[in-house]
């Protein structure tokens, strides 16, 4: 069974998210999405998983998508919050559709780095990332760190104060992000570790040092965001966190690029029974 669920936020909010459920279920996943996409882009990618026998639920984050509820420039959505509310309640949602299973993350970019700051993260059996990473210029090779350097510290403030939101869209980079959530991701990127920069001071309730749960962590070498610096910077924010890091090179892989978004595209399946085999490994082990 494949449906369209809402899901409602402990702050009221109302998520629209897909449910995937199949018959006899190994293990419940949710799958966080990266900064601006949206749940269709994942759908060949929980298809997949569904077919192979694991429940899922993608979802919009608050202010992308379906999950958009009133006028951007209207919309009090940051990253904090897609991290505290959104994850959160995804999380009991699958928890709610699948009792008694193993409960897993698998996160793209935003998706990895926002789940310290999730109030019911330590009931997460296990964690899978791509190209989740600190997105810290300082680590960025150039000439993608101008690159980067322009989006972040003068397309991001400009398009804020002219149009009331950032207008990634027009850069093809997803969805068009709530005013916070650019500030946020713009702040965040400019120093060391992403969300450790406002960890202890705007942000006092997180777990990142208590989560200890196994986590695997795929970047790209064409990726010039989450290169491997930028993953362990990540990485270092959850100091107890049992990880292994694993480079793709799309060469090797059989493809032209994979990039930071190519591993969820129909195009690179073959590159998915790498999750198959971590949520087998770690279903059983939490078994």
């Amino acid at each position: 069974m494949i449906k369209s669920i809402k899901i409602k936020c402990s702050d009221g909010y109302e998520l629209t998210g897909t449910l995937y459920a199949p018959s006899l279920v190994k293990t419940a996943v949710m799958i966080a999405p990266a900064t601006g996409i949206k749940q269709s882009f994942y759908k060949s990618f929980s298809t997949y998983l569904y077919v192979h026998g694991h429940g899922v639920i993608t979802y919009d984050n608050r202010g992308i998508g379906s999950s958009r509820n009133q006028g951007i420039n209207d919309m009090d959505a940051s990253l904090t919050k897609w991290g505290q509310f959104d994850m959160t309640a995804i999380l009991e949602e699958l928890k709610n559709q699948f009792p008694n299973c193993s409960y897993h993350l698998i996160g793209h970019s935003a998706g990895g780095q926002l789940v310290g700051l999730m109030k019911n993260g330590l009931e997460l059996h296990s964690m899978f990332n791509f190209a989740s990473s600190s997105g810290s210029l300082k680590y960025m090779q150039y000439p993608f760190r101008l690159k980067a350097f322009f989006w972040l510290n003068i397309v991001i403030p400009i398009s804020n104060l002219l149009f009331g939101h950032t207008k990634s869209h027009w850069f093809g980079m997803g969805e068009p992000l709530p005013k916070k959530v650019g500030k946020q991701w713009r702040k965040w990127c400019n120093g060391p570790g992403y969300v450790e920069c406002e960890l202890g001071s705007t942000i006092k309730d997180h777990i990142y040092g208590n989560l200890n749960i196994p986590s695997q962590w795929l970047y790209a070498t064409d990726d010039g965001i989450a290169n491997e610096k930028n993953v362990r910077d990540m990485i270092r924010v959850y100091p107890n966190l049992k990880y292994k890091v694993m480079e793709l090179d799309p060469r090797k892989e059989g493809f032209e690029a994979i990039g930071h978004m190519g591993f969820f595209s129909k195009g690179k399946a073959p590159l998915w029974e790498y999750a198959i085999q971590w949520l087998a490994h770690n279903t059983n082990k939490a078994q």
